[in-house]
């Protein structure tokens, strides 16, 4: 008889500094599935349930997939969606069971209103349904908040290795190859964790270019000893407040605790050798304007406070501001339903009056403007090629194209989403390398699809809440010491 293994996630990150909540609508808006959809949607995809599938497939293994439920990053999850998603799990497995393994897919910076360490909570109820024997394996996000509790209910955790996020499949893979040998080999995995007094600045959390390029490099190095199966840093994710918040390391050994012990200190003394160096220098909003004509084109600008893949409302209008002025044919996306409303009379070709409902540098402040309707579309694109998040499919709801009369060009959707992609542009009759400036609102993550294109880019210390200046957010929870808060 072959082996069953059950498949479930839940995969949030989650800013605590944002006011608004995550509802079970934003779920539903963005990936909510049930068994069978779960390997449609995700088979051939760039992301870790693909990698996971395709292991288990080859190895002959039976998946079960119960719920995997995804939300865009945004404020901490509402209870009663947590407690929906929560309950689909636990019945989904009930009806699973017998099983012999489970494979997990958290993000590992999920908060919910009632519940910090919502990636432990669940995986703990994982745990308590499946019992002490059942091999409980996964993957976690590159900006993980690590916590004891994580880690002590799993058998084994494995974290991207690549911001932007190109190695998903790869890391599903990975865990997949460890579940196989606990299944076949009765491999019992021991997990070492160490939660480092580290918090790394945003922007510096590129892993293709130092400082974190050294640290996965030597990480590299040391899961090559006989006996470790895995080796991992989670960087962390500075923008939810939680006593788990900053970078952590997790080695996974073939059970043996002094080898895991040994390989974490090592890995952690190469770090914190190293932790000048992951404060970085900032670029404020002027200062990086200042600087564009002297670049070549295309710029990308990364408006790092109003990260959307950090969870912010993608609504920040200080570098829209600062281009409408310069006389630069510029593009930027803004999420703002109300203002797609609004504009439901407009005829394509018109002009009209534009109210966005932003923030700045001075705080919320709507931003009022003349300008032309280009195009309004349905918001729908896929991409095919990897790229951060792993996603196929994406949906802004309806959207409109604005021509501004300073040269720039305004993609103003009813759904908010991450700038992962570039068919968010091309899809729609947009050619970025038109543009002399387009504004990307994240900090690591769009360069896999903007890099290509962009001859230059520049990270910009903007305002909101993901901002780049960790010493300005105000934290209730994190531990202490942490540098660069408290000197270590």
């Amino acid at each position: 008889m072959g082996f069953r293994v059950a498949l479930v996630g839940i995969y949030h990150e989650s800013n605590t500094f944002i006011d608004t909540l995550t509802y079970a609508a934003d779920f539903r808006n963005s990936h909510w599935l049930w068994g069978a959809d779960i390997r449609n949607e995700y088979r051939d995809a760039h992301h870790e349930i693909g990698g996971m599938l395709e292991v288990m497939d080859r190895e002959g293994v039976e998946v079960i997939p119960v719920v995997f439920a995804e939300a865009t990053p945004g404020g901490v999850v509402h209870h009663e969606a947590y407690r929906a998603l929560l309950d689909g799990i636990l019945e989904g497995l009930q009806r699973a069971m017998p099983i012999d393994g489970c494979l997990v897919v958290p993000h590992g910076a999920g908060v919910s209103e009632q519940e910090r360490d919502m990636d432990g909570h669940w995986l703990e109820a994982v745990r308590r349904m499946v019992g002490p024997e059942v091999p409980v394996v996964g993957t976690l996000d590159l900006h993980a908040n690590v916590s004891e509790r994580m880690v002590d209910v799993t058998d084994g955790l494995v974290v991207y290795k690549r911001n932007p996020h190109l190695d998903q499949r790869e890391r599903g893979k990975e865990a997949a190859e460890l579940m196989i040998r606990c299944l076949r080999e009765r491999t019992k995995l021991f997990q070492k964790l160490v939660q480092l007094p580290l918090a790394i600045s945003i922007e510096q959390q590129g892993t293709d270019v130092q400082p974190c390029k050294g640290i996965y490099e030597y990480a590299r190095q040391l899961e090559k000893e006989n006996g470790v199966s895995s080796v991992s840093v989670a960087l962390g994710f500075p923008y939810a407040d939680v006593p788990e918040m900053g970078s952590s390391i997790i080695v996974v050994t073939e059970g043996d605790a002094a080898l895991a012990d040994r390989i974490a200190q090592q890995l952690e003394a190469y770090i914190l050798e190293r932790k000048s160096g992951f404060v970085g220098d900032k670029i404020g909003v002027a200062e990086a304007v200042a600087k564009l004509p002297h670049l070549p084109k295309p710029v990308l600008l990364l408006d790092m406070g109003d990260n959307i893949g950090g969870g912010t409302p993608g609504n920040g209008l200080a570098l829209v501001k600062a281009l409408e002025t310069r006389g630069l044919r510029y593009f930027s996306y803004q999420h703002d339903a109300a203002a797609v409303r609004d504009a439901a009379a407009v005829p394509v070709g018109a002009s009209f009056d534009l109210c966005l409902s932003g923030f700045d540098e001075e705080g919320r402040k709507p931003w009022k403007q003349r300008v032309t309707l280009k195009d309004r579309v349905a918001g729908k694109f896929t991409e095919q090629t990897p790229r951060h998040g792993g996603q196929v499919r994406f949906d802004m709801g309806e959207t409109l194209i604005i021509g501004t009369e300073g040269g720039g060009t305004l993609m103003v959707s009813t759904l908010r989403i991450p700038p992962f992609s570039l068919r968010q542009l091309t899809a729609f009759g947009l050619d970025p390398e038109a543009f002399d400036v387009l504004v990307a609102k994240g900090v690591n993550a769009p360069l896999a699809a903007y890099g290509p294109v962009c001859r230059s880019v520049l990270q910009v210390d903007t305002p909101g809440p993901s901002r780049a200046d960790m010493g300005k957010l105000p934290y209730r929870f994190r531990r202490k010491p942490l540098f660069p808060f408290e000197s270590i």
